[in-house]
């Protein structure tokens, strides 16, 4: 893609920049160098480029038969749902239309194996901050890296990535630019990084949200036009469909330490504090004399492990919880429980509740975000407050006293999942989404 004058001139602008402040830095004494700040930042940059961009020609090079470059943008290659969501988003992407590589700011994690098994490839701009020297020496490579790649769509995943990687796509002239929210509220999506979201948003041709409550919380909060803002689901590999047959079920829970006549509630997230586990945790030992050989099966890992197996060991129920640890390849685990629960403090659309739908297992959610978008009250599932112990052990304990109606809530939930969720219908979605910002028909 040829570069105009003006775009040209803002990067020299950005590496003058950055060589007069680290000339500045040498002269001046230690303490004063940690207070010292860039003149210019990438928001400004853009805001500019914004005021000027009707005033220069974008000149395409590229044939119409030609595939659609699509650039991912994505802040880790740890095990979430965003982060497994936008893997394998890229590898159904049909490469007959569409070529893919991805932008990461950390590049440590086992999805990064998964990319290079797909022949996919990867690119890494690490920072640990969207300010400063070094983000904006990262900022020119990664525009420059747009250039090269000719970038048509550049699609930014999560909340470090939609603010970083928009502002350079706009940057360097990339036809489709897509922000995405897909989260709630959390500890990573709150004052400074909410606030250069909300901005960050306005810069977008489009914002992605993963369910019609995180799209409208988009509208309100960041006042983006509705015409702007396109709603597009998680979706389900047709393996989560598979149902696991009794013998690997059982050898499974054998693995795991759980015995044969168990009642199993189990929950498939990541180990951290907004997944809320230690209210899982409270019901089922308020549960424990009330359903005859309860276990609790805890598949994910993360930081709060340690802290909940005390939390286990304090309240009496260490022999009942079972640690499966992280598993993110077939059959779907949820298969392993008699009821699949999701105590989230927040949640945008949560990847764990489709896919106990897909198992046809019954649900105990927390009504929070967007899980009632999947989650219809008393019919795939039933909802409960947040951190309730008691709420949460009253539902478990009515499907534990009801199987029919956990045979009812499961098929429902299998039924709505596969209409709705199934990975043909989205990922056509998101190819249709590409050809439109791209601007051009792909043969």
């Amino acid at each position: 893609m040829q570069t105009s004058y003006y775009f040209r001139g803002l990067e020299g602008r950005i590496h003058r920049e950055i060589a007069a402040l680290e000339l500045r830095q040498r002269r001046m004494p230690a303490p004063s160098r940690r207070r010292l700040r860039p003149s210019v930042r990438m928001a400004l940059s853009v805001v500019h480029l914004e005021q000027r961009r009707v005033h220069e020609a974008r000149l395409a090079h590229t044939a119409p038969g030609d595939p659609i470059r699509v650039v991912y943008c994505i802040d880790n290659m740890q095990v979430g749902g965003t982060e497994l969501n936008a893997l394998r988003t890229a590898e159904r992407l049909d490469r007959r239309r569409f070529t893919i590589s991805v932008v990461c700011i950390r590049d440590s994690g086992p999805l990064m194996a998964r990319y290079k098994a797909a022949g996919i490839p990867v690119y890494t701009f690490p920072m640990t901050s969207l300010l400063g020297i070094r983000a904006m020496r990262q900022a020119v490579r990664l525009i420059q890296l747009f250039r090269r790649e000719r970038a048509d769509i550049v699609h930014s995943h999560d909340a470090y990535t939609s603010v970083y990687g928009t502002m350079c796509a706009r940057l360097a002239g990339v036809p489709g630019v897509i922000a995405s929210r897909r989260s709630w509220y959390s500890p990573h999506l709150r004052g400074r990084i909410l606030r250069a979201n909300r901005v960050a948003y306005r810069f977008a041709h489009r914002v992605l949200g993963n369910s019609p409550s995180v799209s409208r919380l988009v509208e309100s909060e960041g006042g983006i036009p509705a015409s702007r803002i396109v709603t597009i689901p998680n979706f389900l590999d047709p393996e989560a469909f598979e149902p696991i047959t009794a013998d690997d079920r059982r050898r499974m829970l054998d693995e795991i330490g759980v015995p044969e006549d168990a009642f199993v509630v189990g929950i498939v997230a990541r180990l951290s504090p907004v997944k809320d586990h230690g209210t899982l945790l409270r019901a089922i030992a308020s549960l424990r004399g009330q359903i005859p050989a309860l276990h609790c099966v805890l598949v994910g890992d993360g930081p709060e492990r340690s802290a909940l197996r005390a939390l286990a060991d304090t309240l009496g129920i260490g022999e009942l919880v079972h640690f499966a640890g992280e598993r993110t390849q077939p059959p779907n685990l949820h298969g392993l429980f008699d009821v699949s629960v999701l105590c989230s403090t927040t949640e945008a659309f949560p990847n764990s509740v489709l896919e106990a739908m897909a198992a046809a297992r019954p649900v105990v959610a927390t009504d929070v975000g967007g899980t009632p978008d999947a989650v219809h009250e008393g019919t795939t599932g039933l909802l409960v407050r947040p951190g309730d112990p008691s709420r949460l052990a009253g539902a478990i304990l009515r499907l534990y006293n009801e199987p029919a109606l956990r045979t009812k809530l499961g098929n429902a939930g299998r039924a709505a999942a596969r209409a709705g969720y199934s990975a043909d219908a989205v990922i056509a979605q998101v190819e249709a989404l590409y050809t439109r910002l791209a601007r051009r028909a792909v043969a």
